[in-house]
């Protein structure tokens, strides 16, 4: 038995009710990239992402191959870690700390005397290739590190890695994971990322990126799954959004296509009860927060041709689910993530039905979970069972 989850890293399908209290109300990173842009998506149509909703270009298929509806997060926030935790069973009351207007000085001085480090350059929120345009060259002069932070709860340290040693880069964001961000806080993620290249031409080395993300409190999906002998993998960043926590094995990609590669390879040579989660990262990482509604369509494009393998490769009586953790849309003001319902493709061996707008991710964790035989619900409604 074969359970393959791909998270679309950031593609929303329109705000959700209390999108307004996040200043997101009217994004719509589906509806807004496929008006804008117009790319041909024959398989995500055929599977019925047009019967979701109305969309632009994306007729709703009279017989779709795929059940088809949308997720609500419950949860408090909009980023990576809240939106895949819930898809694992886990909601927050209370979002993870967000510092619009840069760290404190006593996190700061905190890290700087942990970190052994005289001082640090940026702390503020901003886009990575912003900062490190901006501070990179003084940074190659004085080796301090570089760090900022986004709308996210995230603590991100960038160095260049022919100043400060990739190691030392990590050390210093273990150092920040858990003496610098903890109690009230405890960020979602502290991020390294390194960078390459020299004034003008800074490059950003994305397989080098590592996360230290805060570890749940309860058992996630992943990890119920190990204890009844499911082999577990992360294809992705999806590990390093728990910490590891429940993963057999974690497998790093470059982008989506190397993401898509490797989630074919996982799939043609599982053997026994296996349950595969891949992130697909470029839509959210190169496109949503950058602007680029363009990218961002190319992107589904590709992934759209993609799929018919996928399909094929999925065994007999597996199961394939299409979602999303959070919106980006590319083409409303800012570059934050959006609070948007996520779409849901769920491919079966049974007759495809309209599974309609579920009130919480949860929902995907009861999925995986009841097509496994664990009589778990993490207080969801299993998609097996409409």
């Amino acid at each position: 038995m074969v359970f393959v989850t791909i998270v679309l890293d950031g593609v929303g399908i329109g705000w959700q009710p209390d999108a307004a209290i996040y200043g997101d109300e009217g994004a719509d990173t589906l509806g807004h990239v496929l008006a804008a842009c117009e790319p041909k998506l024959p398989h995500l149509g055929a599977a019925g992402l047009g019967r979701i909703r109305p969309l632009p270009g994306v007729p709703g298929a009279d017989r779709p191959a795929a059940s088809w509806g949308k997720m609500q997060e419950r949860s408090a926030g909009k980023d990576s870690t809240t939106g895949h935790w819930e898809l694992a069973g886990l909601t927050l009351d209370a979002p993870f700390p967000t510092y619009p207007d840069g760290f404190p000085k006593d996190m700061i001085d905190l890290f700087c005397k942990e970190a052994g480090v005289t001082a640090v350059l940026g702390n503020r929120p901003e886009s990575g290739t912003v900062i490190i345009e901006e501070f990179g060259q003084q940074h190659a002069d004085t080796g301090l590190p570089i760090v900022y932070t986004s709308a996210d709860s995230v603590f991100q340290i960038a160095a260049h890695v022919d100043v400060i040693p990739l190691e030392e880069q990590y050390r210093w964001c273990e150092i920040a994971r858990n003496r610098v961000c903890v109690g009230p806080h405890a960020v979602g993620r502290v991020i390294a990322r390194p960078f390459e290249g020299s004034k003008g031409a800074w490059s950003r080395i994305s397989s080098k990126r590592k996360d230290f993300s805060r570890l749940p409190q309860k058992e996630p999906l992943q990890q119920r799954l190990q204890r009844r002998g499911v082999t577990t993998i992360s294809v992705g960043k999806v590990a390093d959004l728990f910490g590891g926590v429940g993963f057999d094995r974690t497998i790093k990609t470059a982008g989506n296509a190397h993401g898509v590669e490797v989630t074919l390879q996982e799939m043609r040579q599982a053997e026994g009860n296996t349950f595969i989660w891949t992130n697909l990262i470029d839509f959210d990482q190169e496109y949503g927060h950058r602007n680029n509604p363009q990218g961002f369509s190319d992107a589904l494009e590709a992934f759209d041709r993609a799929l018919p393998a996928i399909l094929e490769a999925l065994p007999e009586h597996g199961r394939l689910l299409i979602t999303a953790d959070h919106g980006n849309d590319p083409a409303y003001p800012g570059t934050d993530h959006t609070r948007e319902y996520v779409p849901l493709l769920y491919y079966t061996d049974r007759t495809p039905t309209d599974v309609g707008t579920r009130v919480s991710f949860v929902d995907h964790a009861a999925t995986v979970a009841t097509y496994f035989g664990l009589d778990e619900s993490f207080g969801g409604l299993s998609f097996e069972s409409s």
